[in-house]
């Protein structure tokens, strides 16, 4: 823009005696005597005044549009935003999304078609907002409840075991070894290795290393682990240990040998204190603190 201004000065001959020396000192000066001079020896046609004014009268009015040069650049700049703005929310619907929950804590939110999804401690989903009304496709690792919108299928996929529904409520659990799965309304898919399952309302299926673990017919609305109490059927000591210390984010060192006693049972989890003694006392152990976030749990019998 200054360049122009410049440019139109010299040409007007309105620069000053500074103005014009620092002008003719730039590099480009040169070019611009040059075309100066050609211009000025070019004849142009005997112009009839009479004859432009009449076509002028003669022809329908038009708005005349300007556009200056500022305007021009502005708008060169607004595309390029808008080519910016467009690869950049592209590429953000294309990418995976991720949604994680720490351990000590849950994380709530919901999917492109609203449908809601309750993380548990220690899990992720994965999945992509692109095409997600006609490809309801996600990954979970760890435990999450899911109240399902209507609309196509809704798959969720496991290093497990995978899980298919059109619109439901529905709980899947994934650690380690052990698969859960459990249906608080409509009808439930289930597959698992090489079995096709259908679970309805109320029921769950289980599996931890290849076999099948029998679960009875429930009448709860939600899962139990929203309501701060965990509840195991058939579990072994290391997963529950794993599921304290995910719940409370502490570490819990177990010490203790032979403790291949299976628990089925509830741990109300909103105190740590007490669902600590519960577990201790279950399996005939002994809480000893070591820090803040830290236990270690004995045999009773070590203690003697």
């Amino acid at each position: 823009m200054e360049e122009n201004y410049k440019l139109a000065k010299w040409l007007s001959g309105e620069m000053t005696d500074e103005e014009l020396a620092a002008f003719q000192a730039e590099p480009d000066f040169a070019v611009y005597d040059k075309i100066k001079k050609y211009s000025a020896d070019l004849e142009t046609p005997t112009f009839d005044e009479q004859s432009v004014l009449s076509k002028i009268i003669a022809s329908p009015k038009k708005e005349i549009k300007t556009i200056s040069l500022t305007q021009h650049w502005l708008f060169r700049v607004a595309a390029v935003l808008v080519v910016g703005l467009g690869l950049f929310f592209g590429v953000k619907n294309f990418a995976t999304s991720t949604e994680t929950a720490q351990n000590g804590a849950q994380n709530t939110f919901l999917l492109p078609d609203h449908s809601e999804v309750v993380l548990n401690a220690g899990s992720e989903i994965e999945y992509k907002k692109w095409n997600w009304d006609n490809n309801r496709i996600l990954t979970l690792e760890g435990e999450a409840y899911f109240k399902v919108a209507k609309g196509q299928k809704f798959e969720v996929n496991t290093s497990l075991g995978k899980v298919t529904v059109l619109g439901t409520q529905f709980n899947v659990k994934q650690r380690d070894n052990r698969f859960d799965v459990t249906c608080y309304e409509g009808k439930v898919k289930v597959n698992y290795k090489d079995q096709e399952l259908i679970i309805t309302k109320g029921m769950s299926i289980a599996f931890e290393n290849g076999q099948s673990i029998e679960i009875p017919q429930s009448t709860v609305q939600s899962p139990e682990w929203l309501n701060n109490e965990l509840v195991f059927y058939q579990a072994n000591l290391k997963s529950i240990v794993n599921e304290f210390e995910r719940h409370f984010n502490v570490t819990l060192e177990l010490k203790s040998k032979g403790n291949s006693q299976l628990f089925t049972g509830t741990i109300p989890v909103d105190n740590m204190d007490t669902a600590l003694e519960i577990l201790s006392s279950s399996y005939h152990l002994k809480p000893i603190k070591v820090s803040k976030n830290k236990f270690i749990l004995t045999a009773v019998d070590a203690q003697k």
